[in-house]
């Protein structure tokens, strides 16, 4: 559960991050980097993909800075799973309600910009 966001600060189950990171069901990766920073590629998900959850709740960071290329939208649909694309913020909270809808979601969230 994500307790807490601020720009370039997120506490998820009482531990503080201050890089980006992806939360999966039972760990969290942080560090998370990407090919190109503020662009949103498949190969920067693969394992968000092989782990085939539910939904993806990406957060494009504090102002929303980070796109999600069209390829990878239109990939991950294809997998049939749900995407939630929003500034980290509203993106936390997307998760937090998703998780405890019940169904099975990952995250991935820029913290900055």
């Amino acid at each position: 559960m994500i307790e807490h966001y601020d720009f370039g600060r997120i506490i998820v189950d009482g531990k503080e991050y201050t890089d980006d990171l992806i939360i999966f069901l039972e760990r969290v990766e942080d560090g998370w980097w990407r090919r190109e920073g503020h662009r949103l590629y498949i190969e920067d998900i693969r394992e968000v993909i092989e782990k085939r959850p539910e939904v993806l709740v990406i957060g494009t960071g504090y102002s929303g800075l980070m796109k999600v290329q069209a390829e990878t939208k239109k990939h991950l649909r294809e997998m049939g799973i749900e995407l939630i694309i929003q500034p980290t913020k509203q993106a936390c909270e997307a998760f937090n309600k998703t998780i405890q809808s019940g169904k099975q979601a990952v995250a991935a969230f820029h913290l900055t910009c």
